[in-house]
C-alpha cells in the first residue's frame, strides 16, 4: 500500500539556482553585472521569476550560487530576499565562489556551483533538489514537477519545452519513449529527435532538474572523481543517468502558471539585446502573453520607497503622455511622449522628447528634443539634448550597439564618445 503525502513535497525541498553566468550575449549589460541581474519588467531582475517560482510553489530552503560579476546581483538577494526566517525553517544563503574547496579552484561547471556546496546542503536535511537556471522569464509551479518525480520512481526529472523540432537546434534535446522515459539526452543536435505522437515538435531541455538529495550528492562525489568530466550537468550528469539510470522528461505545460489572460505556457530565454529589448515591449500590449499583474503568483523583488510616477505639462507639443506604455515610480515624464515603452524606476523624461519601443532602466535622464526608438538604453545614462536614434541605421550602428533587427543599446560610455 502506497503511503499517502499529508504535505506539499516542497515542504522537505531546496531550490538551488545557478546564477553565476555572465550572459556574454547581451554585450554591455552584462559589462557590470551578471545577466540573472539584469533587470526586467519595470521592477524586477531576471532572477526574480525563478526565485518566485519557488517561493510561490512552497519551497522555503533556497540557495543561489553565484560567481562572475557578482556584486550587484548579491545586493539585490540581501536588499529582496532577506525575509527568510530560520526559526520557521526557512533558509536563503548566497553562495558566492570562494575556493572551499580548493585554494585555487573557482565553480568549473554547473554540477561543480553544486558540489561545492555539498556541505551546506546535507546540513539543511531536505529530501529534494530542483536546481533552477536563474536567467529565465517563466512562471511555473515546482510542486507538480516534484511530484512527478517521486510517483514516476525517476533517478532526475528534467524540465522540458516543446518545441518546433527545427528550432531546437540550440538547445539540448530529449528524445523520449511513449512515457516520457528519457532514452537519449543530445546536445544542440543538427536534426533533433521528435517526441513520439508529435514528430514536428521536440522537447528541449529548460536546465529544471529534480533529484532526490541523496542520489544527486552520490551522483556529484562520483563525477568531482572523474578527471575527464567538464563538471557540467547537461554535458556529464545527466548523461550519464540517461545511461545508466531513469531520467523522465516533465513537460512544463503540465506546470506552467497561467492566468485568465494568458493563452500559452510563457517562457523566454532573453539572452540576446533582441530577445531582451522583445521580452520587455511585449508587457506593454493590451494583453500580454506574459501576466505580471497575476496576485496570485506575485514576482517578488526588492520594494523600493518611491514616490508614484508623475506627468506634467499639458501645452500644445509640450504634454506629458504615454500610450500603451509601463510607467515605474519615481518617474517624471515632463513635456515628453512615450509611446509602446516600458519605464524603470526613477527615469526622468525632460520637454519636447518622444520616446518608442524604448526599454529604459532605472535612474536614466533623458535630455529635451531627443527621439529614441527601438532602444535599450543601461541604468544611470544621461541622454544629451536633442539626440536622435532610431532613424539613421548606419549612423546609429557607429554610435551604439545596434542589434541585427536595429535595436540600440545605449551606455554612457557611449554616450561620453559623442562628446555631445
Amino acid at each position: 500500500m502506497v503511503e499517502k503525502r499529508t504535505q506539499p513535497l516542497a515542504r522537505d525541498a531546496m531550490a538551488y539556482v545557478l546564477a553565476g553566468g555572465r550572459g556574454s550575449r547581451l554585450k554591455e549589460l552584462t559589462d557590470r553585472r551578471a545577466k540573472p541581474a539584469v533587470y526586467f519588467g519595470g521592477k524586477a531582475r531576471i532572477i526574480d521569476f525563478a526565485l518566485s517560482n519557488a517561493l510561490n510553489s512552497g519551497i522555503r530552503r533556497i540557495g543561489v550560487a553565484t560567481q562572475y560579476k557578482a556584486h550587484s546581483l548579491i545586493r539585490h538577494l540581501q536588499r529582496g530576499w532577506n525575509f527568510f526566517r530560520p526559526e520557521r525553517n526557512e533558509s536563503f544563503d548566497i553562495l558566492p565562489a570562494s575556493q572551499r574547496v580548493s585554494e585555487t579552484q573557482w565553480y568549473e561547471g554547473t554540477a561543480d556551483a553544486v558540489f561545492q556546496n555539498i556541505d551546506i546542503i546535507e546540513d539543511h536535511g531536505v529530501e529534494y533538489m530542483v536546481i533552477l537556471a536563474g536567467d529565465h522569464i517563466y512562471k511555473m509551479d515546482y510542486e507538480l514537477m516534484l511530484q512527478q518525480h517521486v510517483d514516476s520512481g525517476a533517478d532526475v526529472t528534467i524540465g522540458c519545452l516543446e518545441v518546433p523540432r527545427m528550432e531546437a537546434t540550440g538547445f539540448g534535446v530529449m528524445h523520449v519513449d511513449n512515457e516520457d522515459r528519457i532514452i537519449a539526452f543530445v546536445e544542440k543536435p543538427a536534426d533533433p529527435p521528435g517526441i513520439p505522437g508529435n514528430p514536428d515538435m521536440a522537447l528541449a531541455s529548460m536546465g529544471i532538474y529534480v533529484f532526490h538529495t541523496k542520489f544527486l550528492m552520490d551522483m556529484l562525489r562520483r563525477d568531482a572523481a572523474d578527471p575527464k568530466s567538464s563538471r557540467d550537468f547537461g554535458k556529464d550528469i545527466i548523461p550519464y543517468i540517461v545511461e545508466h539510470g531513469k531520467a523522465v522528461a516533465h513537460r512544463f505545460t503540465r506546470s506552467c502558471v497561467r492566468s485568465d489572460f494568458e493563452r500559452e505556457a510563457y517562457w523566454r530565454d532573453v539572452g540576446t539585446i533582441d530577445a531582451y529589448w522583445q521580452a520587455n515591449i511585449d508587457l506593454t500590449h493590451v494583453t500580454p502573453e506574459l501576466d505580471i499583474y497575476d496576485s496570485t503568483w506575485p514576482i517578488w523583488t526588492f520594494a523600493e520607497i518611491k514616490p508614484p510616477a508623475k506627468f506634467v505639462h499639458d501645452d500644445e507639443n509640450r504634454r506629458g503622455s504615454a500610450t500603451s506604455s509601463l510607467v515605474s515610480g519615481d518617474c517624471i515624464i515632463s513635456g515628453a511622449a512615450l509611446n509602446r515603452s516600458l519605464l524603470f524606476t526613477g527615469v526622468r523624461v525632460n520637454s519636447y522628447s518622444r520616446l518608442e519601443n524604448a526599454v529604459v532602466l532605472p535612474d536614466v535622464t533623458v535630455g529635451r528634443h531627443t527621439i529614441l526608438r527601438n532602444v535599450v538604453i543601461d541604468s544611470r545614462v544621461v541622454i544629451p539634448e536633442g539626440l536622435v536614434v532610431g532613424d539613421d541605421p548606419e549612423l546609429d550602428a557607429k554610435r551604439f550597439r545596434r542589434s541585427e533587427n536595429g535595436v540600440c543599446l545605449i551606455t554612457q560610455p557611449m554616450i561620453d564618445k559623442l562628446g555631445m
